[in-house]
């Protein structure tokens, strides 16, 4: 009855650890240790399976008698053939890598067939009533001894993972498992049944029960014990790790928000400063412009009133330069109206607005923009259309002073409930994360315009590669707009 239940505990070790490990190796994870594991969870589940039908044979010794028992011999060693072989696999992964799958396959293919060759040489050459037994101790000593190696070297470099990691505790559990996984191998599985089989005629279980007074398979119990242990406390490494990847997505959600705060606070300064330089160029216009057209006609009407009774012919003249005056005072006054709200955004709509400013454009510095339309405008609100515009022409501008572009290109799109804007150029391009995320001298025309997009509910996306030119989308949802026209 003792030995019964060493094979039960023997095989529920190995069991419990096969289906342990069977709910975490779905779990996403960076640990090489977790590549390997279904591995080690078929050799848990078939060894377990073999050590239980072991605990079944010496349950039920009648079976002997049935017509099959003559196959269950062959089936147990093929049973522990497969079992060892996941230890093996097992081992081998966390020794060469996960990413080596091919050596792994390789070790394993050569494993094999070293195994076969020996087992069909002992088919041939010894009798038929010591095959089974020979073939068991064959296995233990070509398949078990190097498996369990494998995974005591391939524990103990993952040890060192988990220090660098610094999951000390990990580490420790890992260890003991090394540890056992290699005494189960190198003592558990050295000696095995008396056979032919060098050196097992010599040194074998008996010699062990006579060395040390109890069965090889309480050792092996209580070594599959210690090891399946060590592996399901190891396993707690993943939740460790999943609770260190959640705080640093939270430490970098944290991080983030905290740049995007920094910027939208440097981007309120620096639009705040834009308004006091337009402010300061609008008074400038205006003094130049028409500060100097009122002088001159001052001038001119005391010039009028001067000559109006000795030089009548004089006051035609003067007149008609007061006339002049007047009209280029009014010409700069539209265009510096027309600079700060053209009034074409307003009575005509975006895409008339769109089509004059790049007209402006290859006026003022020869570059050709073209500006083109699909589907039918909306009545947009003033909001969007004006933020719109004022994207279109951060990207014209910016073409003109960086890009050295040959052309541009604006298509306009109302289609399927929003308003599409793509401004191409062919020009030099630039690296667009270092101009985003760059710290000294941000782009702020760039964030501008993704934040005016962000103000309307829309998105801005810039594309851009050095040398090979920008693309820059603005996508605005128009399913306000179109509530507010019904």
């Amino acid at each position: 009855m003792g030995i019964i239940t060493v094979y039960f505990f023997y095989g529920l070790s190995f069991f419990s650890m096969g289906l342990a490990i069977l709910l975490e190796v779905g779990r996403s994870s960076e640990l090489d240790f977790a590549r390997a594991l279904r591995s080690l969870a078929g050799f848990g589940l078939v060894h377990g399976t073999h050590e239980w039908l072991e605990m079944f044979l010496l349950i039920f010794p009648q079976l002997q008698d049935l017509p099959f028992y003559r196959w269950v011999g062959t089936g147990r060693v093929v049973l522990l053939a497969i079992s060892f072989m996941f230890l093996i696999s097992f081992g081998a992964r966390l020794v060469v890598g996960p990413k080596r799958t091919q050596l792994t396959w390789q070790m394993l293919g050569v494993i094999a067939i070293i195994w076969t060759l020996g087992l069909v040489w002992l088919f041939l050459t010894e009798p038929v009533e010591v095959r089974v037994v020979a073939s068991d101790v064959y296995t233990r000593y070509s398949l078990a001894i190097p498996g369990a190696a494998l995974t005591a070297w391939g524990l103990f470099l993952q040890r060192q993972k988990f220090l660098q990691a610094g999951m000390q505790g990990f580490g420790r559990d890992v260890i003991i498992a090394a540890l056992a996984f290699g005494l189960y191998g190198g003592i558990g599985q050295l000696f095995a049944s008396p056979s032919v089989v060098f050196p097992s005629d010599f040194l074998n279980a008996e010699t062990f029960r006579e060395w040390f007074g109890f069965r090889i398979q309480l050792f092996r119990s209580v070594m599959a014990c210690v090891a399946a242990i060590s592996i399901i406390r190891s396993l707690r490494a993943f939740e460790e790790e999943n609770r260190r990847q959640i705080e640093g997505l939270r430490q970098a959600q944290s991080d983030e928000r905290q740049r995007l705060s920094e910027l939208r606070e440097e981007l309120l300064r620096q639009t705040v400063r834009a308004q006091e330089l337009e402010r300061q160029r609008i008074a400038r216009e205006l003094h130049d412009e028409v500060g100097q057209t009122l002088t001159a006609l001052g001038m001119g009407m005391r010039a009028i009133a001067d000559n109006a009774s000795s030089h009548p012919d004089r006051v035609s003249r003067q007149a008609r330069e007061m006339q002049n005056v007047v009209t280029g005072g009014l010409l700069g006054l539209q265009n510096l109206i027309t600079g700060l709200h053209p009034p074409q955004l307003d009575d005509f709509g975006l895409v008339s607005a769109l089509r004059w400013f790049g007209a402006q454009v290859k006026e003022r510095v020869n570059l050709p923009v073209t500006v083109t339309s699909q589907g039918e405008e909306p009545n947009l609100s003033q909001e969007i259309r004006t933020v719109l515009y004022r994207i279109v022409q951060e990207c014209l501008t910016n073409v003109i002073r960086h890009a050295k572009a040959e052309r541009a290109d604006v298509q306009i799109t109302f289609a399927d409930g929003e308003v599409r804007i793509r401004v191409e150029d062919n020009g030099c391009g630039f690296d667009l994360n270092a101009a985003l995320n760059r710290h000294e001298y941000p782009c702020w025309g760039l964030h501008g315009m993704q934040e005016r997009a962000l103000l309307v509910g829309g998105e801005c996306t810039i594309m851009s590669e050095t040398g090979k030119g920008t693309l820059i989308e603005v996508v605005v949802p128009l399913e306000k707009e179109t509530h507010e026209k019904n």
